[in-house]
């Protein structure tokens, strides 16, 4: 399984770079592959492996802040896996193709 997801701090400000900095960091020292982008941080692993990570990362924006959004986004597909690469590997080569010419 893939989550995406983000966590926002609500209540401090325009500036949540430090916030979400500890989101991160408890998903990279999980271990599980993840990736992070400008928007979401996306997590693979089996749900018992992913869902505390999530949880984890929620629970250090809250250190600084009571209120904490959040998003979640989950891509669950049976006997898949490394997903988080073979996605965006998937896009590459169709770029690639129309880049060339190629329509398919």
């Amino acid at each position: 399984m893939i989550v995406a997801f983000s966590v926002t701090p609500l209540g401090v400000g325009e500036d949540v770079g430090k916030a979400v900095a500890a989101a991160v960091k408890v998903v990279r020292d999980s271990g599980l592959p993840n990736r992070t982008d400008a928007m979401f941080t996306s997590i693979e692993g089996e749900w018992d492996e992913v869902m505390p990570v999530v949880r984890a990362a929620i629970e250090a924006v809250k250190a600084y802040t009571n209120r904490v959004s959040t998003v979640i986004k989950i891509d669950d597909r049976v006997g898949v896996s490394g997903g988080l690469t073979a996605k965006v590997e998937s896009v590459e080569r169709h770029l690639a193709a129309l880049e060339e010419g190629g329509g398919e």
